[in-house]
C-alpha cells in the first residue's frame, strides 16, 4: 500500500499555491491561437495540460478558478471532497474515490470559471488524483480566492469559503 510520504518521493511532487503537492505530467507540443480560443485567454494556450495532485489529510486545496474545464480524476488514497460554487450561486460537493457503491466517482470536470476547492474526507489519510486541462493550464489563467470576496458572493456558504480560503 502506497502511503502519501512514497507518492510524493516516487513522483517528484512539489507544494502547490494553493495546497497540497503536484507535477506536471503533460504539457501538449501544440498551441491553439488566441484567436481560436474564448475571449477569456489572454493569448496562446497548449491544447492540454496533466498534472498529479496529492492531498494529505488536514490540508486543502483552497477555493481557486481557472478559464478551463478541469477534468479531476481518482488515483490511489482515500475519498476527495472537491467543493464547486457554480455561477448560480449552487455548492455541489463531488467524492471523488474508488467506492462506487457509496456514490464516489473515478473522475469529475469542473466547469471553467467555477470556484472549487478540495480536501480529503474525514478519515481519508490523503488523495492521489490528477488534473488534466483544456484550452491547457496556464498560472496566467489562475486566481487564488479572497474569503472576503466570495463571501459576498455567497454567503449562503460562508463556514466552508472561510474554511477553505487561505486569504
Amino acid at each position: 500500500m502506497n502511503t502519501a510520504a512514497q507518492l510524493i518521493s516516487q513522483y517528484q511532487l512539489l507544494p502547490h499555491p494553493e495546497g497540497g503537492y503536484y507535477k506536471e505530467t503533460y504539457r501538449s507540443s501544440e498551441i491553439a491561437p488566441a484567436s481560436a480560443l474564448p475571449e477569456r485567454f489572454g493569448g496562446n494556450r497548449f491544447f492540454s495540460t496533466a498534472i498529479y495532485f496529492l492531498l494529505e489529510s488536514g490540508n486543502f486545496s483552497a477555493f481557486h478558478k481557472i478559464k478551463s474545464d478541469e477534468c479531476w480524476h481518482f488515483y490511489a488514497g482515500q475519498t476527495l471532497l472537491v467543493h464547486i460554487l457554480h455561477l448560480n450561486g449552487e455548492l455541489q460537493t463531488v467524492s471523488l474515490g474508488s467506492n462506487a457503491a457509496e456514490g464516489e466517482l473515478f473522475q469529475f470536470v469542473v466547469p471553467a470559471n467555477c470556484w472549487f476547492a478540495s480536501e480529503p474526507a474525514e478519515g481519508s489519510e490523503f488523495a492521489f488524483t490528477g488534473c488534466t486541462v483544456s484550452p491547457g493550464f496556464d498560472f496566467e489563467d489562475f486566481e487564488l480566492a479572497k474569503a472576503e470576496e466570495l463571501l459576498s458572493k455567497y454567503p449562503a456558504h460562508a463556514a466552508l469559503i472561510r474554511r477553505l480560503c487561505r486569504q
